[in-house]
């Protein structure tokens, strides 16, 4: 939300369309000021300077292209807000529904000051929510095609050899499959399809390696892999959707926001709590998950207390809480910059390796690898006394805790 400290004397609704957008207004009254006018996107950039003031404050409900008339908005307005359609919709429900009813309601329940607002994001976090939904939406078409081709062998009874079903070294096994004609030629798709797939998301990759090491991102993401299950591609989508760790003042608050809460019925005698509620950010709760099932696997901690919850709960409803009890954690690490009570600094420093070494000299052109990781150990204040580190096969030296000085790149 913009704000400025003009006395705000008018309330417009923007009811925004993909061709078009409605605009009325309302006074601190409520009665209206400007009726509903529909204005096509040229029209509204002639009419939008000349009509709207200073002394007006704005309101339009979140889709594709709010954050562009945001931006075009508020330098010149009083106030812009950004309105949750989801709550807007639950508030105002009305049997009579039009563009001008939507737009003088909009603008009604702004002089009304009941507008449920959602966070406007900064240009850094949109940039990078575009990376992440983009390498979201391959990722999917990808796992379709490996879906297809494992329901193909399903089908022909047909088992399929060791290793590394689609690497490149399985392709003559693929083609010598004794297939009708037209489903050699689904096959030949498909593969075709994981070829052009697998550089495109290795650019993606890269690309948020890169945006690791920049400012917004560089001074926090160390606080979210320290965590076990969170690499620094799963950190990236916690970065992109949680944008601000300050807003959520309370760890609740987020773990709201990922969906991972439970539902409550309270009334009288009656008290209930269900599933979670899957209302929030549904890449965040993904995350959480994935990541959850890795700490299960490889923390002691966490495998211990999954095993507890499994046998009261059963597997997936384990899972699911052990994703909202790490994402509580998270929220302490990354809203009060501390470590984790379960780290391991060893551990910690193999992962910051693999950062390093993933991202290589374009990432961090000034750093070593071992340079980069001291660098990453002292933002979070541990791994003092490591001197050396065993990785792969081979065991690298460490410089001394905070004798790099060197910044990253970005």
């Amino acid at each position: 939300m913009s704000t400025s400290n003009l006395q705000v004397t008018r309330y417009v609704g923007l009811d925004v369309h993909k061709r078009c957008v409605m605009v009325g207004a309302v006074d601190g009254q409520q009665q209206v000021v400007l009726p509903p006018r529909r204005l096509s996107w040229d029209e509204f950039e002639r009419w939008r300077p000349q009509h709207l003031h200073p002394t007006d404050a704005v309101v339009l409900e979140a889709t594709t292209n709010a954050w562009h008339v945001y931006d075009q908005l508020a330098p010149g307005v009083a106030s812009v807000t950004v309105a949750n359609p989801l709550l807007i919709k639950w508030i105002s429900s009305a049997c009579v529904k039009t563009d001008g009813h939507d737009t003088l309601k909009l603008a009604r329940l702004l002089a009304a000051g009941i507008i449920p607002a959602v966070w406007v994001p900064s240009e850094p976090v949109r940039q990078l929510r575009a990376l992440v939904s983009h390498r979201r939406r391959l990722i999917r078409q990808r796992t379709q095609a490996r879906n297809r081709l494992h329901s193909l062998l399903h089908r022909h009874t047909i088992l399929p050899p060791e290793g590394d079903l689609f690497g490149p070294a399985q392709r003559t096994w693929w083609r010598q499959l004794d297939l009708p004609p037209t489903e050699q030629l689904l096959v030949s798709q498909d593969l075709h399809l994981l070829d052009t797939l697998a550089p495109l998301i290795e650019q993606l990759d890269q690309q948020l390696r890169l945006e690791s090491v920049r400012e917004p991102w560089a001074a926090q993401l160390p606080y979210l892999v320290q965590h076990t299950g969170i690499g620094l591609l799963t950190a990236m989508v916690l970065l992109a959707a949680v944008g601000d760790i300050t807003r959520f003042a309370h760890a609740s608050k987020l773990v709201g926001y990922a969906g991972l809460g439970a539902t409550v019925h309270d009334s009288a005698d009656t008290h209930h709590r269900g599933g979670i509620t899957k209302q929030g950010r549904r890449e965040l709760r993904a995350a959480m998950v994935e990541a959850a099932w890795v700490a299960v696997i490889h923390n002691a901690y966490w495998k211990a207390r999954f095993a507890r919850l499994s046998r009261r709960l059963g597997s997936q409803k384990a899972i699911v809480a052990i994703a909202r009890h790490m994402l509580v954690g998270v929220w302490h690490t990354w809203h009060e910059g501390q470590v984790d009570q379960h780290t391991d600094a060893v551990a910690i420093a193999r992962k910051l390796m693999t950062w390093a070494e993933q991202g290589g000299k374009g990432m961090r052109p000034a750093l070593s690898a071992t340079q980069f990781v001291r660098l990453q150990l002292d933002r979070l204040g541990i791994g003092q006394e490591l001197t050396e580190l065993r990785y792969g096969s081979h065991t690298y030296a460490l410089p001394a805790a905070h004798s790099v000085k060197v910044a990253q790149a970005g």
